[in-house]
């Protein structure tokens, strides 16, 4: 399943500020819609929405998602901080394959 992205906009709920989800969210994640969770603060403009529900599958989905929001913030870090990027040796990854020697991987 290719990853979806909505449109969302400001909403003023009473006088509490709010996002508004398009109605094909809705229909697309019904089991969504009516959920409730927390949202944790990644970087200035973005966020990630945790939502509780009992029915919501974790997948490889969900993996990727994780992935791709950690590897978008590495690039930001990296493009707001050049000066900190430090090259990858030949000497790193030597400790890294002796730290991984015993490691057997699914």
């Amino acid at each position: 399943m290719a990853v979806k992205s909505y449109r969302i906009t400001h909403a003023k709920v009473g006088n509490q500020d709010g996002f508004r989800l398009p109605r094909v969210f809705s229909k697309d994640y019904p089991h969504l819609a009516n959920a409730s969770g927390y949202i944790e603060v990644l970087s200035e403009n973005t966020f990630l929405v945790r939502l509780e529900t009992d029915n919501v599958d974790e997948t490889d989905e969900t993996e990727s998602i994780m992935m791709s929001l950690f590897l978008d913030f590495l690039m930001k870090d990296a493009v707001n901080n050049p000066s900190e990027l430090v090259p990858y040796t030949k000497e790193m990854s030597d400790e890294i394959d002796d730290l991984l020697t015993d490691v057997i991987l699914d």
